[in-house]
């Protein structure tokens, strides 16, 4: 039965006129508790609650992907993944975010279809799951597939009607593609020839599985304020590039007792690595056992986590929160989630890591145990799928049905025995690959380019193709060179870190028409080599590039002094030398 006005006293009546009319004027973002969506009272109206956050930013303050997340997790977009799935279709602008969750990105306009990217976790494949993804890129991509600069494979045009199909292709071989894209941790590479490495310093891949499993079981560790990179460096002779990573765990002996650490093999640990910002990971101080090193980065992802900012995306990688804090900060946080202390010892007091060999995961070379590995060459990572099967045939037939991705975007097919290597190696030429160090096309490295991502200002992928064929018509190197082509400034391919980088850019020809071309950096490395490349010549047409390039080797291999490498020879020359240098070559 309703009540009228006429049943509460005079006192009453006024009481509740007041109370609702401070209800009504409250500040905006107030909430009361107990009041529920209809604006009911359920508990005590007159306790205020605050305002909403994610993790200390207020809703209204989050940066459009972070509110995207906030109403619907990817991880939770499966529902919307099928439906558009069984209707055919492809997603609204809010889902193309969270469908990266699962691995799945839109890559309109470039290609109105879908790229999948996996997670691989250590970079190393059965022979089994390789032939299977050749078996899914040709069932439902566009029959080829790419190795990344994380070690990884990708499968593009794919429709929308075999999302569903394709991901599930994938759990049946054992992978998943699930935080391979958008805010989440990234693919979890490892030295490419761990394990076999007779130089390493310890086996990592069993670290990087773990790390891998160790994400995947924790719901926590998704949607953190941006992308974040791990890798494992085994202290052997081949480069992972870890320290392009946000963290680097580098396998190191201690031999004296120092500060009563003992003698024996540790991992130190290295922050903020990200080579599009021209900065390479720094040494923490901290030195970390094999066990502890999981946890601890765990540990620090979650301080990411909590204290990142969600309202710029420009600003929320771990490089920013670190130069706020600075790293005896951020490592006391990070302690604060450990069930041990941080363990700290000078960089010096460390054995000195053996210097990497470049180009070592091309050609064969022996193993420990008296096998050998054959380095693959990929031009540009780029494999149909007959090719992806044949080489994961060659790997049951010669080796251990076995296949180890690079960061170069090239592979390596280990533990053949003395007797099969020259079968191998024909039976990698026959499949359309090679294995020598020296040719351009071995240290070649492009992003996916224009053809495939819509940040792209240039046709990477086949410009490096069109840039390998005629360079290897003019020049003859005697020593590797990379050279990086990436189309924007994301730097997928880390123009930063090679020999030679071209990052690709929107020029205006003699003609006044606007076509693709590139800057040119020159002088960049990694690990033991570490260097960022200085830019020498901007904005090239690409119509131009091949000779200029052609030039600039032409040059190093005239004017170098007693068989200096091509960045010994650029970092000592001033930026004007070089470009006068070269210049001729435009």
């Amino acid at each position: 039965m309703a009540t009228s006005s006429a049943e509460f006293t005079r006192e009453q009546q006024e009481y509740l006129a007041g109370f609702f009319t401070g209800v009504q004027q409250r500040p905006a973002g107030m909430a009361f508790l107990g009041q529920n969506e209809g604006g009911q009272f359920t508990g005590n109206p007159g306790v205020a609650v605050e305002e909403e956050t994610v993790f200390g930013t207020a809703v209204d303050d989050l940066c459009r992907e972070e509110a995207i997340k906030f109403e619907n997790n990817g991880l939770d977009s499966w529902s919307s993944l099928t439906k558009h799935a069984q209707a055919g279709t492809f997603p609204p602008a809010d889902d193309v975010f969270r469908f990266k969750f699962h691995g799945l990105f839109h890559v309109s306009p470039a290609q109105d279809s879908y790229m999948l990217r996996c997670r691989i976790p250590g970079c190393v494949l059965s022979s089994y799951q390789m032939r299977g993804i050749g078996d899914l890129a040709e069932k439902f991509g566009g029959g080829y597939a790419d190795v990344t600069t994380r070690g990884n494979l990708q499968v593009r045009e794919i429709m929308p009607e075999n999302t569903v199909n394709i991901l599930q292709g994938m759990t049946d071989l054992g992978l998943t593609a699930r935080g391979s894209g958008a805010d989440n941790i990234r693919n979890i590479t490892a030295s490419p020839t761990t394990g076999f490495d007779k130089d390493e310093v310890y086996d990592v891949m069993p670290l990087a599985k773990a790390m891998h499993h160790y994400i995947l079981n924790h719901r926590d560790l998704y949607g953190l304020p941006r992308k974040f990179n791990i890798s494992f460096d085994s202290g052997g002779a081949i480069s992972v590039c870890a320290d392009t990573n946000d963290i680097a765990f580098y396998a190191v002996r201690v031999t004296e007792t120092v500060d009563g650490i003992e003698p024996g093999v540790y991992f130190r640990m290295q922050l903020c690595g990200i080579t599009g910002h021209k900065q390479f990971a720094m040494d923490s101080g901290v030195l970390l056992t094999a066990e502890e090193t999981i946890p601890v980065a765990a540990a620090l992802i979650r301080v990411f986590i909590e204290n990142g900012d969600r309202t710029n995306r420009k600003k929320a990688r771990l490089k920013y929160l670190v130069d706020q804090w600075g790293i005896p900060k951020t490592l006391e946080e990070t302690a604060k989630k450990l069930a041990f202390p941080l363990r700290y010892l000078p960089l010096e007091a460390c054995e000195a890591s053996r210097p990497k060999v470049k180009h070592g995961h091309v050609g064969v070379y022996r193993q420990k145990d008296g096998n050998n590995y054959l380095g693959v060459v990929i031009p540009v990572g780029r494999m149909e799928a007959s090719q992806v099967k044949e080489i994961a045939a060659i790997a049951d037939r010669f080796g251990q049905g076995e296949i180890r991705l690079t960061v170069w975007q090239n592979l390596i097919i280990p533990h053949i025995p003395d007797e099969g290597l020259a079968a191998a190696k024909q039976a990698i030429v026959d499949a359309g690959f090679h294995f020598t160090a020296t040719s351009v096309s071995g240290g070649l490295i492009a992003c996916t380019g224009s053809t495939g991502c819509k940040f792209a200002n240039a046709n990477t992928k086949g410009n490096a193709v069109d840039l390998a064929k005629y360079l290897e018509g003019k020049i003859e190197l005697d020593q590797p060179i990379n050279i990086h082509l990436t189309g924007c400034p994301h730097s997928c391919a880390q123009h930063y870190i090679g020999d030679i980088g071209l990052q690709g850019v929107k020029v205006k020809n003699e003609l006044g028409e606007t076509v693709a071309g590139y800057n040119v950096v020159l002088g960049g490395g990694v690990d033991d080599d570490q260097f960022v490349a200085r830019e020498v010549f901007k904005s090239v047409p690409y119509g131009e590039l091949p000779e200029l390039i052609e030039g600039i080797l032409s040059g190093y291999l005239a004017e170098r002094e007693d068989r200096e490498t091509f960045a010994q020879f650029t970092r000592r020359m001033d930026l004007e030398v070089l470009k006068e240098m070269f210049s001729v070559a435009i």
